[in-house]
């Protein structure tokens, strides 16, 4: 591998019932600074365009509860997440909004070289709604694509180019 390519791997399995989205990649950072960088979850409004707000709610110990606030033009919905926080290796975050029916998001940081870091992001979301999960599944499917992108935008923007 050259030292500017990445490797990358991602599923994709939309239904009617349940919606995931999967994504490997190796980055060419410490996992300390990827998960710093998807913990610092009030900046996302920066880098993330479908994140209009977002907000620490509480943190204790190992876990952290967020606001998030997304939107394309006037449409806007707040939900609540909680994350439990295993640094610097994994980062799981659930959200019991009346929304959804499930929302579960992984992390999963892994040191494999000098810094370099295997990453895994992994998404499942089920909304309450059917006829919403129909409707919206495909669009809220390309913004967890775009989130792994979004993220290693703003790895380059802090961290530097990868060496």
């Amino acid at each position: 591998m050259n030292a500017s390519s990445y490797q990358w791997l991602f599923t994709l399995k939309p239904s009617a019932y349940m919606t995931t989205y999967s994504e490997r990649q190796r980055l060419k950072y410490t996992p300390s600074q990827l998960f710093d960088l998807i913990v610092d979850v009030e900046r996302y409004p920066e880098f993330m365009p479908w994140i209009v707000d977002s907000r620490v709610r509480r943190r204790v110990d190992n876990v952290m509860n967020a606001e998030l606030t997304v939107g394309a033009g006037p449409l806007r919905k707040r939900f609540s997440t909680i994350a439990v926080l295993d640094r610097p290796r994994r980062i799981d975050i659930t959200s019991r909004d009346l929304l959804f029916e499930q929302f579960e998001m992984h992390w999963i940081l892994q040191s494999v070289a000098e810094g370099e870091t295997n990453i895994e992001y992994r998404v499942d979301f089920k909304f309450r709604s059917r006829v919403l999960q129909m409707l919206m599944a495909s669009a809220f499917t390309s913004q967890a694509a775009a989130t792994v992108s979004a993220f290693k935008r703003r790895a380059h923007y802090l961290y530097g180019a990868p060496s």
